[in-house]
């Protein structure tokens, strides 16, 4: 017996030995090693173990499935060997906690994906005779059918082969008989019929290049190989050739050529330079499937290198180079330029023509190619251009399969895997740049070699027993099928009266031992062929158990486990469970039992616990044997280490405290960084905990604690940081960034229930702001898949929590993790879990019952979703009646979420009652609702309709109500149609479209309101219902009174000038009567200025007013309405407009400031002021032009320096530039400078006159001979400065 699931673990397993294909040494597998494996074994009292089949819960119909199926299971599994993490520093503040069940990603033995193969197999696959029973030979294993041998090494053909007697072997080569003793090369091994051909005394390889097949003969019949190809590998040498260098003009396309030597199987291509770097390639540059190396666009540094082709040979592992190709660019543009490379246009800045793109491969607009079911399609597309274009492919007619495609050589070629049928039709390529983009069309036709749709098996008959061989093959061509037997063609076989052949399956009737052969098929088209062993055996045994009696298992609570029972019997037993001795046949519910007998519980619980008997029975007898069923309670670290943050020399413990069924033996253990953990004299392992003495930075790492027993493991992760004396953590939080946190990882379900799973996650990074709520979302697969759903919240202070769940969902979970700064990205979703089924606790809600039409009604109700259907085919019991005649109730059962109920009288009410109900059983008996039938129009109107008039825009209506019975529905409610027939006003047009007005209910009064006043109206009642409306009431009359107008149209406010306003209007829209005038009221403003308000009435005829303005400063607000008899209507307010200098209106004095400017007065002033300002300009320019001489000092006694430039007179020659002061000085009257207080002068540095500086500061020059300060200031005039002598200084 062996199990199915539990919930790790025993141990890591070690480098052993393969083992038998239904067994391994548990023991021998407890070693530490680079890769687990989760739930290998389960632990059996003899200490042998067998592979278990849970290590992913995978779903339950697993084993039904063939030989492809388990295949792509052996994968799935090794995808759940996830790696462990390797060690990073954690950030402050961040946390790992929980549950890590990681495994390490390493290759395993070749032997744990044959013992899974071999698993799934036995589930469904055929009967073995045991080999103490006599039977025909069946074909174990050979040789491929395409056999290349390496021509160093003996060739060795494989054929091996089982039965009983044990069979003789024998080989063809060619088709012809190969006699194995003539060749003193050639030798069989003993009991088998693998060929071995030996070189060591010489001879050639290539002399035994043919077809082979072997053949296993034993009394009871033939069993044959398929036809094995044997060839001998070739690695033949690169023919010797002198390569001229490749000119090429720079931006030209190029091609190098490879056209490797044959060989046997192809080579490998790849490029080099001669001193074996290899060539980089891009976009630009890359080497196509051919081997071919293409340039799109060749560049000058293409030239920095040469270009080798070459081959690497399997078998031979050498590698042969061809001779390198050298490039020489011509290119307009010399300079080899590293810049350039980088340059955004590197084209146009070489000089470098741009080009549309061409196709260098495939040539033209259109191919085709031919590809077999099951292989690879490599589509390629390679183009020229400048720039370099962009390649990107389409499927006409559809998309590109996303699950199979994928783009190779920067997106030059793509390849679809796996190829099928639906893969065929037109896929095209598009090659584009910034010129423009061509397309080129491959047409791919999809062929297949021949594939198995049903291939024959061993057959087991009982003597008298009938039985069919079925060779059923598929391919394009449609395959032929042949029928051999015992190797021979069986139109030449001795004829079998028991025997008929019906195209692809022979019939067997009332066989005898007689009929005992070994059946070939081979199908074949012109792509390949198929050829299948199937052996007819006739035997009359009593059933027998295969396996040791009284097992012992021991299994997790929860897992999923399956018990084997292997037998055998002729004719075939049947075989059935039973639990404790009594009890009916287990299979259903929480139980399947597979066709070779196997039990397997899908979710083991206590009450699985007990003795498991399983019998096989047939006419000869009966055989049973008893499986010992223990369920122990799982591993769990309850209390997990914590990250941590340490000072260097302090002590950190970190806490691991396990819960464990206490049958079974402990071990916890510790790895640092995924390695086992070294416990020197500073550390100390208790059972729940590990200390760390004087911590140092090597002790940084991540920690993780290792709970296993022999059924099963639980680990726990911690990283621990070690920070120098000098960091503090708070400092450094201060100094880190915050951001969202990291998805949570590593979700995991246990202690699975009926209605309830924990659910247990890692928490990921929180970047520096601490996690606040964990979000937990669900999704089912069946009503809304796809579909993410909250299911509940958490505190970020924990990492596990039990979900309550419904029954029958097929959950998914997922958490995402939220802090301060936000939500992180939802996790990498759960396993999934389906709960167990029972019947809905509740019905579906919102039942209602209306009617479409008069003589139905239509029952609908919200559907239940997939958390509350609680089983399987979710159903639907409707139930309706008359509510008043109380008759027996009328019941369907509906899938969907409503039912049309016909032939209903008009509008009356029904009693209904939706139930849900599942495979499971019924939900509660549902409430009742009261619905309706369709309802009819209704057949009378309002009767003695009355009219009162309120006022110009209102009326008051009173009718007499409608019988119930002729409302024929639910009274929506009266409504009144009413149009405006004509204006009192003459010549006055008016739109008669109907309008309403409704009244809810049933009511005998309403108002009608928003007439327009001074018109006569037309008014009708009905009656509405759900249907619609009734027959109208008899038409009535009313004319509304006069009423107010609406404003005048058009209100215009001009300002010609300064003192004029005019104003112009047109008439209202609507007068509501007779117009006798117009009122006109305004008042002056400035700012908040309010001037007092003036009244102008107008005859109704005049629409024009001109006002004259009596302050020019301040602005004016009309207000205009229209009069009827009744009063002034709706009013039209304008303003004037501002004048045009004037600012924002925020203050009266910015207000009078641009007033003023606009006066006479003013403006003659300024003109003044522009005329002795002219006048001014003129004296000066005559006094420039003229160089006038002034004194600058009075005569002293001080003598000149005799560098002052003097006249005669004694007086200098300067113009009014020169005449410039200093900045900061005085003019005095007599022309000279006055000092400012500051002694901090230029002057008394200068070399003999005073230095002055123009206003940008440069030196203007020396004008006056140096004198001391004091002479200066004693000839200051203290004359009062006039307008004359101003206008004298500054000229």
């Amino acid at each position: 017996m062996r199990r199915l699931a539990t919930s790790g673990a025993a141990g890591d397993v070690g480098e052993v030995a393969a083992p038998a294909a239904d067994s391994l040494d548990c023991a021998r597998s407890r070693s530490l090693s680079p890769w687990r494996l989760t739930d290998l074994c389960a632990t059996w009292d003899t200490g042998v173990c067998f592979p278990s089949t849970a290590w992913s819960r995978a779903s339950s119909g697993v084993a039904r499935r063939e030989l492809n199926e388990a295949e792509e299971l052996s994968s799935a599994w090794e995808a759940h060997l996830e790696p462990l993490e390797a060690p990073r520093p954690q950030g402050l503040g961040s946390r790992e906690r929980g549950l890590v069940l990681r495994m390490a990603r390493q290759q395993p033995p070749p032997w744990v994906h044959a013992a899974f193969l071999l698993f799934f197999l036995s589930l469904g696959g055929a009967i073995e005779i045991p080999m103490d029973l006599t039977q025909p030979p069946t074909i174990t294993k050979q040789s491929v059918k395409d056999h290349i041998v390496d021509p160093r090494d003996n060739i060795l053909i494989e054929c091996e082969a089982k039965g009983n007697p044990a069979p003789s072997f024998h080989w063809t080569r060619n088709s012809r008989f190969f006699n194995i003793a003539k060749d003193p090369r050639v030798s069989m091994r003993r009991r088998s019929g693998t060929l071995v051909i030996d070189f060591r005394s010489g001879g050639r390889p290539e002399e035994y290049e043919g077809e082979y097949q072997c053949f296993a003969r034993n009394k009871f019949g033939t069993a044959l190989s398929n036809r094995i190809r044997l060839q001998v590998s070739k690695s033949p040498l690169w023919p010797k050739e002198n390569l001229d260098p490749v000119v090429v003009q720079e931006g030209a396309p190029l091609t190098l050529q490879c056209n490797p030597p044959p060989g046997l199987p192809s080579p490998v291509i790849f490029w080099m330079s001669s001193s074996m770097e290899p060539i980089t390639q891009d976009k630009r540059v890359s080497q196509g499937h051919n081997g071919d190396l293409y340039f799109s666009n060749v560049m000058l540094q293409d030239m920095q290198t040469d270009y080798s082709c070459n081959a690497r040979f399997h078998f031979t592992h050498t590698i042969q180079q061809k001779n390198p190709f050298t490039l020489k660019v011509l290119t307009n543009h010399p300079y080899n330029d590293s810049s350039l490379r980088n340059h955004p246009d590197m084209y146009s800045a070489r000089g470098v023509a741009e080009r549309t793109p061409s196709f260098m491969y495939p040539q033209g607009t259109s191919s085709s190619q031919m590809v077999l079911r099951g292989m690879d399609l490599l589509l390629e597309c390679i183009a020229s251009g400048v720039p370099t274009p962009d390649i990107a492919w389409y499927k006409k007619g559809g998309d590109l399969p996303s699950d199979k495609a994928k783009f190779e050589n920067f997106n030059k070629a793509l390849r679809i895997t796996n190829v099928s049928e639906e893969d065929s039709g037109e896929y095209f390529c598009l090659a584009s740049n910034k010129m423009g983009s061509i397309r080129h069309t491959i047409s791919v036709r999809v062929k297949a070699a021949p594939y198995w749709l049903d291939e024959p098996k061993n057959l087991i008959l009982a003597p008298g027993e009938d039985g069919r061989l079925v060779c059923r093959a598929n391919g394009n061509p449609k395959p032929t099928v042949q029928w051999m037997v015992n190797g021979e063609p069986l139109q030449s076989a001795p004829p079998n009266p028991n025997r008929e052949v019906a195209g692809d399956t022979i019939i067997f009737r009332d066989t005898q031992i007689s009929s005992r052969a070994v059946y070939q098929c081979n199908t074949s088209n012109e792509h390949g062929y198929l050829l299948a062993n199937a052996f007819v055996s006739v035997l009359d045994v009593p059933p027998r158990m295969l396996s040791p009696r009284n097992q012992f298992i021991r299994v997790i609570l929860y897992n999923r486990t399956r018990l084997d029972c292997p037998f055998f019997g002729s004719p075939i037993p049947t075989l059935r469970w039973f639990k404790n001795g009594q009890g009916s046949n287990l299979d259903g519910g929480n139980y399947h039992v597979y066709e070779n007998g196997s039990l397997e519980i899908k979710m083991i619980r206590k009450e699985d616990q007990g003795i498991y008997t399983c019998v096989a029975t047939n006419i000869l007898g009966k055989a049973e044997n008893q499986v010992r069923l223990e369920v122990k309670d799982p591993t769990r670290i309850y209390r997990m280490p914590e990250d941590q943050v340490a000072k260097r020399g302090t002590t950190v413990q970190l806490e691991c405290r396990v819960k464990h069924d206490p049958s079974l033996k402990l071990t916890v253990s510790w790895l640092k960084d995924d390695e086992p953990l070294y416990i020197g004299n500073r550390m100390k392992k208790e059972d729940d905990s590990l200390t760390i003495f004087g911590v140092a930075e090597r002790d940084q790492g991540s920690y993780t604690c290792v709970a296993s027993t022999e059924l099963d493991q639980d680990l726990a992760k911690a990283y621990l940081t070690v920070l120098a004396d000098q960091a503090t953590p708070t400092n450094r939080l201060a100094a880190l960034p915050k951001g969202r946190p990291d998805r949570p990882r590593d979700l995991e379900l246990t202690d699975l229930a009926e209605r309830s799973v924990r659910l247990t996650w890692i928490p990921g990074d929180d970047n520096n702001s601490p996690i606040t709520d964990y979000v937990v979302q669900f999704e089912e697969d069946q009503f809304q898949p796809g579909v993410w759903h909250d299911h509940s919240k958490f505190p970020g202070s924990v990492n596990s929590a039990v979900l309550q769940l419904s029954p029958y969902v097929n959950y998914q979970f997922r958490v995402i993790a939220v802090n301060e700064v936000g939500s992180s990205h939802p996790s990498l979703p759960s396993e999934r879990y389906r709960t167990s089924g029972a019947p809905p606790e509740s019905n579906p809600s919102d039942v209602k019952g209306e009617g479409t039409r008069k003589n139905n009604m239509e029952i609908t109700w919200t559907p239940m979703n997939a958390t509350s259907a609680f089983g399987p085919n979710l159903r639907y019991i409707v139930k309706w009646r008359r509510r008043e005649t109380r008759e027996t109730w009328n019941n369907v059962t509906v899938w969907g979420s409503r039912y049309v109920v016909g032939q209903t009288p008009v509008y009356v009410p029904y009693e209904i009652r939706v139930q849900a109900e599942n495979d499971f059983g019924k939900a509660p008996e549902p409430d009742t609702v009261i619905g309706y039938s369709g309802e009819d129009y209704p057949r009378a109107a309002p009767t003695e309709v009355k009219i009162r008039v309120l006022n110009s825009t209102a009326i008051s209506l009173q009718w007499n109500r409608v019988y119930s019975d002729t409302v024929q529905g639910q009274l929506r409610e009266y409504r009144a149609y009413y149009w405006r027939e004509s204006s009192l006003l003459k010549n006055l047009w008016v739109s008669q479209k109907r309008q309403q007005a409704s009244f809810p209910g049933d009511r005998p009064r309403g108002v009608v309101s928003r007439l327009f006043p001074y018109s006569n109206y037309k008014l009708e009642m009905v009656v509405v219902n759900g249907r619609g409306d009734g027959p109208r009431s008899e038409t009535k009359e009313f004319t509304t009174p006069e009423g107010v107008p609406s404003a005048p149209r058009r209100f215009r406010v001009r300002q010609p000038n300064l003192e004029t306003i005019n104003l112009e209007w047109d008439h209202p829209e609507h007068p509501n009567g007779i117009l006798i005038g117009y009122t006109l009221k305004y008042v002056a403003f400035n700012g908040t200025k309010v001037g007092k308000q003036m009244v102008e009435n107008f005859s109704p005829n005049q629409t024009k007013f001109s006002m004259q303005r009596a302050d020019p400063v301040s602005r004016y607000r009309f207000t205009l309405s229209a009069r009827t008899q009744v009063g002034s209507g709706e009013a039209v307010t304008e303003e004037s407009p501002a004048p045009p200098n004037e600012a924002t209106p925020t203050a009266a004095y910015t207000n009078n400031q641009a007033d003023i400017a606009t006066q006479g007065w003013f403006i003659g002033l300024m003109c003044a002021i522009a005329l002795l300002v002219l006048i001014l300009l003129i004296v000066c320019f005559i006094k420039r032009s003229r160089g006038g001489k002034y004194p600058v000092r009075e005569k002293k006694d001080v003598p000149l320096g005799p560098e002052d430039p003097k006249e005669e007179d004694g007086s200098f020659d300067y113009s009014d530039e020169d005449n410039k002061p200093l900045q900061g000085s005085q003019t005095s009257l007599d022309g000279t400078i006055k000092q400012q207080e500051s002694d901090d002068s230029l002057v008394d540095y200068g070399e003999g006159g005073e230095g002055q500086f123009n206003e940008d500061g440069s030196f203007i020059g020396q004008y006056t001979v140096k004198k001391d300060k004091e002479e200066t200031e004693g000839n200051e005039s203290s004359e009062a400065t006039s307008p004359v002598n101003a206008i004298y200084s500054l000229a």
